[in-house]
C-alpha cells in the first residue's frame, strides 16, 4: 500500500508533466475568452484599438437580443443552421450505415466501392464543396437548371441561392453533403462492433428486422450517436463558411446566422465590442445545451443500469 507521501510525490510528477500542457491551453484558450468576455462590456471599435473602449456594461448584450433582427438570426441559427441539418444528417448517415453494412453490398462486391465514393464529399474541403455546387447550381449554364430545364420539371432557371424559398434548403443540402459521411462511418464502425450471435438470436426468436434493429442494433449505436449529435450541434451552429460563401448572409441579411453576425459586426461595422458580446452568448448558449445535455444522456445511461 502506498504511503501518503508516495501518493503526493506522484501526484506532483504528473503535474509537473502536464503542467506545459495546461500553460499552452491557458494561453490560447482561457485568454482570449477572458479578453473576448472584457470586450463584451465596451463601445471598443477597430479606430480605438490602442485606446480601447468604454465601458457600457450589459448594453450591447441588450441590444443584440432586443434588436430587430435577432429573431431572424436566432430562428436561422437554431432551425436551419443547426436543427435541420443535424437531423438530416443524423438520419441519413444512420441509412448510408446499414446500407454498407448490409449483406447485399457485399454479395455484389460493392462494399469496398460504395465506401470509397462515400469518403469523397467528407475529403472535399468545404470551401472547394461550396464553390463546386454554387456553380452547379448558377441559373444560367448551371447543370442543375440545364437538367431541370431539359426535362421540363421547371419552365425557367432557378437562382437556388438567391431566392427565398430555395436558398435555406441549398445551404442545408451542401452541408449535408460535405459532413453526411462522417456520421455514416462512425455508425459503420458501431455497427460492425455488434456481435452476429445476438442478431441471430433475435432472429430465432421469431423478430422481424425492425425488431431487431429497434430492440438490438440501435442500442449498441446509441453511444455513437449521442456523441455525433454533440458534437455535429456544436460544430454548426458555431459555423461560418457554409452560409457566408453561399449567400454571404443575403439575400439581404435573409440567411444571416450568429457566426455571420460576429463577423459583420467585427470587420464590417468594425464594433468589436458589439461584436464579441454575440460571441458570448453563443458560448453561454452551447455551454447551457452541453450541460443539459450531458444531464439527460446521464440520467437515461443510469435508468438503463437500474433497469
Amino acid at each position: 500500500m502506498k504511503t501518503y507521501s508516495a501518493q503526493a510525490q506522484e501526484r506532483f510528477s504528473a503535474f509537473f508533466m502536464l503542467f506545459p500542457t495546461f500553460f499552452v491551453i491557458i494561453s490560447f484558450y482561457f485568454y482570449p475568452a477572458l479578453y473576448n468576455l472584457e470586450l463584451s462590456f465596451t463601445d471598443m471599435e477597430f479606430t480605438q484599438l490602442r485606446t480601447g473602449g468604454d465601458w457600457v456594461g450589459f448594453e450591447n448584450y441588450i441590444e443584440f437580443f432586443t434588436s430587430n433582427d435577432s429573431f431572424n438570426v436566432a430562428f436561422n441559427t437554431v432551425f436551419w443552421l443547426t436543427a435541420v441539418s443535424v437531423t438530416l444528417r443524423l438520419f441519413l448517415g444512420l441509412l448510408f450505415a446499414l446500407l454498407l453494412n448490409s449483406k447485399m453490398l457485399s454479395s455484389l462486391k460493392l462494399s469496398t466501392l460504395s465506401r470509397l465514393f462515400l469518403l469523397v464529399p467528407w475529403a472535399t474541403p468545404p470551401v472547394v464543396s461550396v464553390i463546386a455546387w454554387r456553380w452547379m447550381l448558377e441559373p444560367i449554364g448551371g447543370p442543375v437548371n440545364e437538367f431541370l430545364l431539359y426535362t421540363g420539371i421547371i419552365s425557367e432557371a432557378i437562382s437556388f441561392t438567391a431566392d427565398l424559398a430555395t436558398v435555406w434548403p441549398t445551404i442545408v443540402t451542401i452541408m449535408v453533403w460535405n459532413t453526411t459521411p462522417l456520421v455514416a462511418v462512425s455508425l459503420l464502425a458501431s455497427l460492425q462492433t455488434i456481435p452476429d450471435d445476438q442478431i441471430e438470436a433475435a432472429s430465432l426468436d421469431g423478430a422481424t428486422r425492425w425488431q431487431q434493429f429497434r430492440f438490438v442494433t440501435l442500442p449498441y449505436l446509441m453511444p455513437t450517436l449521442s456523441v455525433l449529435c454533440l458534437m455535429s450541434i456544436i460544430w454548426t451552429f458555431n459555423n461560418f463558411i457554409y452560409v457566408w460563401l453561399t449567400t454571404l448572409a443575403g439575400p439581404g441579411t435573409y440567411t444571416n446566422v450568429m457566426a455571420t453576425e460576429v463577423y459583420m459586426k467585427a470587420f464590417v461595422d468594425l464594433r468589436l465590442g458589439y461584436s464579441s458580446a454575440v460571441g458570448v452568448s453563443m458560448a453561454i448558449i452551447l455551454a447551457a445545451f452541453g450541460a443539459l445535455y450531458f444531464r439527460v444522456v446521464g440520467l437515461s445511461r443510469m435508468q438503463d443500469k437500474v433497469g
